[in-house]
């Protein structure tokens, strides 16, 4: 699975592109927590968006490894 990261999602993975071929989720919501069982800090944010294919989705969407997914953290700002 093909992983795109951006802001501190980023950071904390230390890329920003992500290949994790052990990440089995079937969807979003399964995504997650896989993404925060390898990395803990992901549990400290506030919110994260996950696009599927360049459209945000729900924790229902299903995905599978042939899907682009990015990860998109909270943004701030003023």
């Amino acid at each position: 699975m093909k992983i795109l990261l951006f802001g501190v999602a980023k950071d904390i993975v230390g890329n920003q592109v992500l290949e994790e071929p052990s990440f089995k989720a079937k969807n979003v919501a399964e995504l997650k927590q896989e993404l925060i069982k390898k990395y803990p800090e992901f549990a400290k944010l506030s919110s994260l968006a996950i696009a599927v294919d360049e459209e945000y989705a729900s924790d229902e969407k299903l995905i599978s490894a042939e899907n682009e997914i990015a990860i998109i953290p909270p943004v701030s700002g003023g």
